[in-house]
């Protein structure tokens, strides 16, 4: 446990002049309200006496402690680990809005399959790309899986101009790989395929993959054939829509031109595929270094102080009530 700010227990310094003027201000003509208590027990006043005294020291106590911001952290060592490097690239238009998963729409079924993914690569840097007519970099390459889950669970609808631009989401994640220094890269495209707007096309984005030596599996989401389906727009409220078909022969086309492989999500094998495809792979050795994280822990002093207080209060106005 640490303290982040020290220099409140200088409060302590504070006891000296409070037992000083405790034993020095004027004592009622009787100490206590209710004699009948103390009568069978006559040094149970005498030590009373001290009571309020003693709880006062208690308070301002805890209190300097409360002040001080006491922390505990949990400290991460550098350790080596092996690994590849991935991106994982998820569609967010509003075609992901389309329920074939009923109750669960596109995009839900979208974000379990890469929590999945991700709870089964310790050891491996796993970065995030959202896209819808454009792309957004939502995590950086990162060891830390646990902040990464909980920015999935936050990704939804209407962070972006809605779209599906795949070839830009695909380029986004590229820049975010072809620096990076492992010896394998990949990138995890969850989307329904069908490509409607973008600078750059599926394929361009494909083989702009392969100069990179990044392969690219395709997890395709949502049904073949279209449907109709009422559910609420970010932009335009509730109403009656239209779900196009998936567009696996696009997954297809750019799976084959990276070296990866193109599923359905409804397919219970594609992640475990996956993962094998991944432990072939030649890893990567990497160091994680070492950062401590905090918690604060003031209130473990605080609620004693105030039940001391009130307790100190009550006794005031009861047994050790002094009469004039």
């Amino acid at each position: 446990m640490r303290f982040a700010q020290p220099f409140y227990f200088l409060l302590l310094l504070l006891i000296v002049p409070l037992v000083y003027f405790e034993f020095r201000k004027k004592k009622g003509a009787v100490r206590f309200s209710d004699l009948s208590f103390f009568k069978t027990i006559p040094n149970r006043a005498k030590i009373l006496r001290y009571v309020p005294i003693i709880l006062n020291i208690a308070v301002l106590t805890l209190i300097s402690f409360a002040l001080a911001r006491p922390q505990r952290g949990r400290v991460y060592e550098e350790v080596e680990t092996k690994g590849v490097d991935i991106m994982l690239c998820l569609d967010i238009s509003t075609s992901m809005i389309a329920p074939d998963f009923t109750p669960k729409n596109r995009l839900f079924v979208a974000k379990e399959q890469a929590k999945e993914f991700i709870s089964k690569r310790k050891g491996d840097r796993i970065g995030l790309v959202v896209f819808a007519a454009d792309a957004l970099t939502q995590c950086p390459l990162t060891f830390d899986h646990k902040i990464l889950r909980d920015l999935i669970d936050y990704v939804n609808f209407g962070i972006l101009e809605d779209g599906t631009a795949i070839g830009v989401g695909l380029a986004t994640a590229v820049t975010r790989l072809k620096d990076s220094k492992a010896k394998e890269k990949m990138i995890i495209l969850l989307t329904d395929g069908v490509n409607n707007t973008g600078e750059l096309d599926p394929t361009s984005s494909a083989k702009l993959c392969q100069t990179y030596h990044i392969k690219v599996y395709c997890i395709g989401v949502g049904k073949k054939e279209p449907f109709i389906f009422f559910a609420n727009h970010p932009a335009v409220g509730r109403g009656r829509m239209r779900a196009e078909p998936i567009d696996m022969n696009t997954l297809n086309e750019i799976s084959a031109l990276t070296e990866g492989k193109a599923f359905l999500a409804t397919d219970a094998e594609a992640l475990k595929i996956i993962y094998e495809e991944i432990d072939r792979m030649e890893p990567t050795k990497f160091k994680v270094s070492q950062h401590t994280v905090y918690s604060e822990k003031a209130s473990a002093f605080m609620l004693p102080a105030l039940i001391v207080l009130i307790t100190n209060f009550l006794l005031g106005f009861t047994f050790l009530r002094k009469l004039p």
